[in-house]
């Protein structure tokens, strides 16, 4: 007896809510076809007895008693110019006689289909036929003295025929009358039929929608709202709340894949709280070597820089003393010293500068780099002038950045311009500025030896130098330190490839504010 239930429930179990839905749909579609179909048929029964009644028992019941009232009026003028002589007497028998054509034309196709009717007015016509035969026409026809002997002659034989007739009418018109009366009562019963089978109609359509609901309910919504409460509750992080499926076979998958996903967030969050654990760990570490490389900044430019000076001095003091006195490996070997202690100085240098952006010089604030321009082509105005450089310039605008940063960035971009410029031409180079959005792009443009396809990527890069320093003096710091500026300010620096003739460095920077335009600015050697 158990067994069924439980292997019924297991067969419907399996049942998706598309499945659920169709079977519904159907179900419902079948029942309101059998509901619409006795609906039809009681509504086609009433449309029946209806027009029974309204298209021909009512009509054959009158059509009758008009026929009998034609026959009526043709007795009573025969019957009164029999009598009398006076000829007016006729006019209501001749108004009969048209009157009794015009009830037999209709009266005949109303009573075609009823036996019983039809013998009624056959007997009814064969009698009429008598009367009219033995004793209207005659009478109705012949002169007044004529027409008073035969009336006179055949008032017995006349009456009793006419009244033969009167018996015949009353029975057709009973019979005409017992079917209209049956008729009506067929309508009633049908009407209430009708009336009953909507008011089911009703109540099953009622009856179907509440259990419409009610499955949508019991196996989608209710079903869903717990999920929906169970996932917010997740979702405002209750990662232990466990989230269990019901209803049909899609909704419990989808539970399950929902918990399956809580699972694994629980997972991920367990991995992200072990991976920020260990970021903490790291960041102090961070901080501690940010410290010791603030400590080693500290020591490089106080302790080292102080025997370095004394090397450097010491050799210079040894070159001008002993230059010429000794022989000329002396002279080169002292030549060496100066000049690789020289070189140590400035390598320290640019390398503090280096480790100092971002660190110690910080303070953003609006910055106009039309100021920042005039300074440092200030500051490079004896190399300008000894190379026959040329700068010119677009309007340039405000941004948001540290001034002595954007200093050093424009100071390296122009020294490197005018450092390896070609040796055939004086150095020209163009600044350009355009606003994309909300980031203005500068183009720094020469007309130097340029940077190869495959260098353009290392250029840089710290210490990465492409020439010898016999060539180009330098320490391979200038476009590291022009990229960290860049960076730090959050912008992208890069070598245009497209452009050959020279070299294009592009940059980019946030915008400040819009500025309004200035005509082009040209600064001579």
């Amino acid at each position: 007896m158990s067994s069924e239930p439980s292997g019924t429930a297991s067969a419907f179990s399996g049942w998706s809510t598309r499945r659920w839905l169709r079977t519904g749909v159907a179900t419902t579609l079948a029942v309101l076809a059998v509901l619409g179909s006795v609906g039809g048929w009681a509504m086609w029964r009433t449309s029946q007895i209806t027009t029974e009644l309204v298209d021909r028992r009512s009509p054959a019941l009158i059509a009758s008693m008009r026929l009998e009232q034609s026959l009526v009026n043709q007795e009573t003028g025969v019957r009164g110019y029999g009598l009398s002589g006076r000829a007016d007497f006729l006019e209501p028998y001749a108004q009969g006689v048209s009157a009794e054509r015009t009830a037999l034309r209709r009266l005949r196709p109303l009573v075609a289909g009823d036996a019983q009717a039809s013998a009624d007015l056959t007997a009814v016509e064969k009698l009429a036929g008598t009367w009219q035969e033995r004793i209207a026409r005659p009478v109705s026809s012949a002169p007044a003295a004529e027409a008073v002997r035969l009336a006179t002659q055949r008032a017995t034989e006349g009456k009793a025929t006419f009244d033969s007739l009167r018996r015949a009418m009353a029975r057709q018109q009973a019979h005409l009358e017992g079917e209209r009366a049956a008729a009506s009562r067929d309508l009633r019963h049908a009407v209430t039929l009708r009336n009953w089978v909507f008011s089911g109609i009703a109540v099953v359509i009622v009856a179907v929608a509440c259990l419409v609901f009610e499955g949508l309910r019991r196996g989608i919504t209710a079903p869903l709202g717990r999920l929906g409460v169970a996932a917010r509750e997740v979702a405002q992080g209750r990662f232990d709340r466990s989230l269990e499926g019901a209803g049909p076979a899609d909704l419990r998958r989808l539970a399950g894949d929902v918990d399956s996903m809580r699972r694994r967030l629980v997972e991920e969050l367990q991995f992200s709280e072990a991976s920020r654990t260990l970021l903490d760990e790291q960041a102090a570490d961070l901080k501690r070597s940010n410290t010791e490389l603030e400590q080693f900044a500290y020591v490089a430019s106080h302790d080292l820089q102080e025997p370095l000076r004394k090397v450097s001095s010491f050799t210079q003091l040894l070159q001008r003393r002993y230059g010429g006195q000794l022989d000329e490996r002396a002279d080169q070997y002292i030549a060496f010293a100066v000049d690789g202690a020289n070189r140590m100085q400035v390598l320290i240098n640019d390398l503090l500068a280096f480790s100092r952006v971002g660190r110690v010089h910080n303070e953003h604030r609006t910055v106009d780099l039309e100021e920042v321009l005039d300074k440092t082509l200030d500051a490079l105005s004896v190399a300008l002038e000894e190379s026959g450089a040329e700068v010119t310039h677009d309007p340039l605008p405000t941004v948001v950045g540290d001034s002595t940063q954007l200093g050093m960035l424009w100071q390296n971009l122009l020294s490197n311009a005018v450092k390896f410029r070609s040796p055939d031409r004086p150095p020209r180079v163009r600044i350009s500025a355009e606003l994309l959005g909300d980031t203005w792009e500068f183009a720094v443009t020469d007309n130097g030896i340029g940077i190869a396809p495959e260098y353009r990527e290392k250029v840089f890069v710290l210490f990465q130098r492409l020439h010898t320093k016999d060539a180009y003096p330098g320490t391979g710091i200038g476009l590291a330190m022009c990229k960290k500026v860049v960076e730090f300010h959050g912008g992208t620096i890069g070598i245009d490839p497209g452009h050959t003739a020279g070299t294009r460095v592009v940059f980019t920077l946030p915008a400040a504010a819009q500025e309004p335009a200035a005509p082009d600015r040209k600064t001579q050697p």
